[in-house]
């Protein structure tokens, strides 16, 4: 059982912590962030002060950005969504399996995210300022078979034809050696346009399409 003080401990580190918090700071629409809600206390922070809001709405905003082609403005704000990320999500925290999976489902944004940034910066033509990244996230993620193909897509839009066949083989070495898998169809039409071409036509490696005016998404 806890001690009889625990109570009266507890309120007064409920009042310090309130007073760490910049009154500017500490109210959203006449409400204070940290409320007492029976049988306890309650964090009522305003969606704007959290990190993980400020990510999704970037997130959004960039990838309608990228849909109405405008693909320099969407990377500079795709780039301000990734730039709230200093680390793994809760890395410091043991989530239970309500947190795990919201966790897991930011993760999983993160990597869109990136996906539509690497996008958005293939269709300025960056494809040499793309190739070390894209070695680095094949290394970091080796059976992501998009990454794969932005990889061979950049090298070949650099002029690096041989490599860009390389990349393609390496990928078709480690699928088969590991999961017995060919590369996705996608990934073979690739390497035939870069066989046929030197240059990759199709845009079979966008994170998204754009669809039609019908406005869906």
């Amino acid at each position: 059982d806890p001690p009889l003080s625990a109570v009266g401990t507890m309120q007064t580190y409920i009042h310090q912590l309130r007073k760490l918090f910049d009154p500017r700071q500490a109210r959203a629409g006449g409400r204070e962030w940290l409320v007492t809600k029976p049988p306890g206390y309650l964090m009522a922070v305003p969606p704007s002060q959290l990190d993980a809001h400020t990510f999704e709405m970037l997130s959004r905003q960039g990838r309608q950005l990228l849909d109405h082609g405008e693909p320099e403005q969407a990377g500079d704000v795709l780039r301000q969504a990734l730039a709230q990320w200093s680390g793994p999500c809760l890395a410091n925290v043991g989530p239970g399996r309500l947190l795990e999976a919201h966790a897991v489902h930011l993760e999983e944004q993160r990597m869109r995210t990136l996906e539509l940034r690497i996008q958005a910066d293939a269709e300025l033509g960056l494809h040499r300022d793309l190739v070390g990244e894209m070695r680095l996230l094949v290394m970091n993620h080796p059976l992501n078979e998009w990454f794969h193909g932005q990889l061979i897509v950049a090298l070949s839009r650099s002029g690096r034809r041989g490599e860009a066949l390389q990349a393609y083989q390496n990928l078709r070495e480690l699928l088969c050696n590991q999961l017995g898998l060919e590369p996705q169809q996608d990934l073979q039409m690739l390497q035939r346009e870069v066989l046929s071409n030197g240059i990759p036509t199709s845009d079979v490696f966008r994170p998204y399409r754009r669809l039609a005016s019908s406005g869906l998404r």
